[in-house]
């Protein structure tokens, strides 16, 4: 059986982000990412892996980009796979930071993304074993000061090391989902 269960809002300063190094005079922000759709569903689990979801990406909207912003960052994490380091579910990166909102399942205009954890380019939606407690979806949003220059082959790790002292701002929720 599938559960739904609700997202729930995390403070920026969460101890599950990439601690990232910040510019020498970080911007003050009240940035929030949220999930207009509230819950993790079987549209946004894998269909792979035992999982039968359809693998869309949730719909998401953010406000209080800082101005100075010049790109954003989104990311998607399951600290709690069973791989030993995680599960990097997606990397959306140079987003223009005049961008509010992503649908469910699309990405904005000259975005890139990386491949995810499972080997395919985008979103791969969550599918944490049975039996297991509900694994925690880290979603996360960076202001940055530039854009990236990263190819979308790189890993997430190099991406993660590519926002080092150009963040100007973060905020981040975490969604649950078992089965």
């Amino acid at each position: 059986m599938i559960r739904r269960v609700l997202l729930s809002l995390m403070v920026s300063s969460s101890a599950y982000a990439l601690d990232i190094k910040q510019p020498d005079a970080p911007v003050s922000s009240t940035m929030q990412l949220y999930s207009p759709s509230k819950t993790l569903n079987i549209q946004h689990v894998a269909n792979a892996f035992g999982c039968e979801g359809h693998n869309a990406s949730p719909e998401l909207s953010w406000k209080n980009v800082p101005k100075e912003a010049k790109s954003l960052v989104v990311t998607m994490y399951d600290p709690d796979a069973p791989t030993g380091s995680g599960f990097w579910h997606w990397n959306v990166y140079n987003i223009d930071p005049t961008v509010t909102h992503i649908q469910s399942n699309t990405v904005p205009h000259n975005a890139q993304q990386l491949k995810n954890d499972a080997g395919t380019q985008g979103y791969f939606g969550a599918c944490p074993p049975v039996g297991d407690q509900p694994h925690r979806y880290i979603f996360t949003l960076y202001a940055l000061n530039t854009t990236l220059d990263v190819p979308n082959t790189v890993t997430p790790a190099v991406l993660g090391f590519s926002l080092n002292g150009k963040v100007i701002a973060k905020s981040q929720f975490i969604g649950y989902y078992g089965r």
